[in-house]
């Protein structure tokens, strides 16, 4: 349904609480064997960060019909394997980060075993959400086509790839169709599976939609990449939650470093110019979907 820009906070507000309320449900508790392990998962996931994922798959989901009960399990599940990414990216050997969020990361709270098992243990997690959840027990080609672009966009082809080729190009001069490249597969995809998964909760069917809204996630996604890159350089470290410069103290290519700050800041406007147009004909149900492709430009964080 439209929401006024004056409700939106409020409706993002209630769409980060009900996916923080179905991540506590599924997570293990701490009480139960094996307790660290356990505590590490819920300290990786719970309490902290933006939760664009799920509320892309909630507001998708929401703009196409679905009820909210079924936007669940695919929100939970996209968040936790965002979660299982941060985990391994911040270890010693990907990008060795000490903050994440603004508190130690999962090996500095732990330990670098732990934080292993931890991100092994959130990826599995998500797949058996999407598994078990009772939503889906009479639609199996939903819950089949959900694990299939859920495990798509982790991937080679997607983010996994993307931490790949991006470790690969520390000290290397890259072009920008590369970097994109790597933009789009490392957090890209993500954030474009998102959108897909909740317009298949919500079963839609006309191809000429799903296209726009896959266009859509794709575009959001590449800004959203751009926007971290801007933000390394620009940002408050106590806003972000960690420390920034990093990129260019590990020499790794960025937007800002292969293009310049002005255009990686014309690129973002150019890419939510087109991102809007992807939604030209979704009407006033797809106001969150607009106002979330203006946060991710415009955010701090």
């Amino acid at each position: 349904m439209p929401a006024s820009v004056e409700s939106m906070p409020a409706r993002i507000a209630a769409y980060r609480a009900r996916v923080e309320g179905v991540l506590d449900r599924w997570l293990p508790p701490t009480e139960r064997v094996p307790q660290r392990l356990h505590a590490a998962l819920r300290y990786s996931v719970l309490g902290t960060g933006k939760r664009l994922r799920p509320i892309l798959v909630y507001a998708t989901g929401e703009a196409l019909g679905a009820a909210i009960e079924r936007l669940d399990a695919p929100a939970a599940a996209v968040e936790l394997i965002h979660g299982y990414s941060l985990v391994h990216d911040d270890l010693p050997s990907m990008d060795d980060d000490d903050l994440r969020r603004g508190r130690p990361t999962c090996h500095r709270a732990f330990d670098e075993a732990t934080a292993i098992l931890a991100g092994d243990a959130l990826q599995v997690l998500a797949f058996q959400i999407l598994a078990q959840d009772p939503a889906f027990a009479a639609d199996a080609p939903v819950r089949a086509h959900l694990i299939e672009l859920l495990a798509e966009a982790s991937g080679t082809d997607g983010m996994a790839g993307g931490q790949a080729l991006d470790l690969a190009a520390v000290g290397r001069q890259l072009t920008i169709a590369e970097l994109e490249d790597i933009h789009q597969r490392k957090t890209g995809a993500l954030i474009r599976a998102s959108v897909l998964m909740g317009a298949a909760a919500a079963v839609e069917r006309n191809a000429g939609r799903l296209s726009q809204l896959a266009r859509f996630g794709q575009l959001i996604g590449l800004s959203f990449q751009i926007q971290d890159d801007i933000l390394d350089v620009e940002g408050d470290p106590a806003t972000l939650g960690k420390a920034t410069g990093a990129d260019r103290a590990k020499d790794k290519p960025t937007y800002p470093s292969v293009a310049g700050m002005a255009q990686a800041k014309h690129r973002c406007r150019e890419l939510h110019a087109l991102a809007l147009d992807a939604l030209a004909d979704f009407g006033p149900g797809g106001d969150v979907l607009r106002w979330l492709a203006d946060f991710v430009i415009e955010r701090d964080s």
